[in-house]
């Protein structure tokens, strides 16, 4: 199956959460026809590269500024190459692409975008848990603690907390003990369940489950204090609930009971 690429666009493409095989078909024809690729290397897989062709000019973005990476971008358009910048997840989370697009246009520059699986997708289908419980959990909070990148005053751990719903923290798990402190000053009793995932999905993937008392302890002995996840919730927890969609009781327009 062919497919044509516009080459007067930048290609921005979700790598997925760390398998290789879990970016999507639209992704990986991107890269195996892209000419220069620029990749967050400090997140995603490398074999992810593997499936480029060999003349293909790779760069790790980890050491580039904001303007070689636009330059590399810039000559590469110019050139009439396909360009891709492979980033990490899922584009829509943390993924800091507004800033790139928004440079790219001062050059006249358009962009096209292919969603990738974010890591607390991934992580949640390697635990075999749903965030979404029936009368446990029906919304998930998806944030971070600020680090050098402030958060808005609004959008405070303890904020989130008191609502005791699913919660999906990124960028955390080094400062866990001061998230944890956090999330139960905020409402969460001290036996909520909890878990760290690191790397979910990657060959080396650890996870501990524990609950917020002793969460901090077990991320710590596990050795893990960067690329995880930190999951908190009931959805976790003991209690479930059948939906009503598939009871034998149930009609809907499909299925009379």
């Amino acid at each position: 199956m062919t497919e044509s690429f516009d080459r007067r666009l930048v290609w921005f493409v979700g790598a997925g959460p760390g398998d290789r095989e879990l970016i999507t078909l639209k992704g990986y024809r991107l890269l195996c026809r892209a000419d220069v690729v620029i990749y967050a290397g400090s997140l995603i897989n490398p074999a992810l590269l593997e499936y480029c062709k060999p003349e293909a000019a790779c760069y790790d973005s980890a050491g580039m500024t904001l303007e070689q990476i636009i330059r590399r971008m810039q000559q590469g358009i110019a050139a009439g190459e396909l360009v891709v910048r492979l980033q990490t997840g899922d584009l829509s989370l943390y993924g800091s692409i507004r800033e790139q697009i928004e440079e790219l246009g001062k050059l006249e520059i358009g962009f096209s975008t292919v969603p990738g699986v974010s890591a607390f997708l991934g992580a949640a289908a390697q635990m075999g848990v749903e965030y979404t419980v029936p009368e446990v959990s029906q919304s998930l909070i998806i944030t971070r603690m600020e680090g050098r990148t402030p958060t808005p005053a609004l959008e405070s751990l303890e904020s989130f907390a008191a609502h005791r719903t699913s919660m999906a923290i990124f960028l955390s798990v080094q400062a866990i003990e001061r998230v944890v402190e956090r999330l139960m000053a905020g409402g969460y009793p001290a036996d909520t369940p909890a878990a760290v995932i690191f790397k979910a999905t990657w060959p080396e993937e650890k996870t501990v489950r524990g609950t917020l008392s002793d969460i901090a302890g077990l991320a710590r002995a596990a050795d893990i204090g960067k690329t995880a996840l930190i999951l908190v919730g009931a959805f976790m927890g003991d209690e479930y609930h059948y939906s009503k969609l598939y009871h034998a009781g149930f009609s809907h327009e499909y299925r009379q009971a």
